[in-house]
């Protein structure tokens, strides 16, 4: 299985909006192929910066194909509505985990 994390710094001013359009950018996203499920979370430690808060999208694809198969044909598109909506008033980390053993 592999983990796609999306970190999001969030300017406060925005978080309702922010956290409304997420929801529904999750959805999408899930319903994309080999997508299997997701969290949202807040992180709280480290803790964020004054004036922002910091949100984790952690996606479930069912294999590195699928995660290619994304960035190839539909990661452009996804990025750019929330460049679109919220411009500087966020930024986003990227990272891809790879699960070795489950427990």
């Amino acid at each position: 299985m592999i983990v796609y994390e999306v970190n999001l710094f969030v300017r406060r001013g925005i978080e309702a909006e922010f956290r409304a359009w997420l929801d529904q950018h999750v959805r999408e996203m899930l319903a994309l192929p080999g997508f299997t499920g997701a969290e949202v979370m807040e992180r709280d430690d480290p803790a964020a910066t004054e004036g922002e808060v910091v949100l984790c999208s952690q996606y479930r694809l069912r294999d590195a194909a699928a995660l290619d198969d994304y960035f190839r044909q539909h990661a452009t598109a996804m990025r750019a509505d929330g460049l679109a909506r919220f411009g500087e008033n966020f930024r986003a980390e990227r990272r891809v985990l790879r699960t070795l053993a489950n427990y």
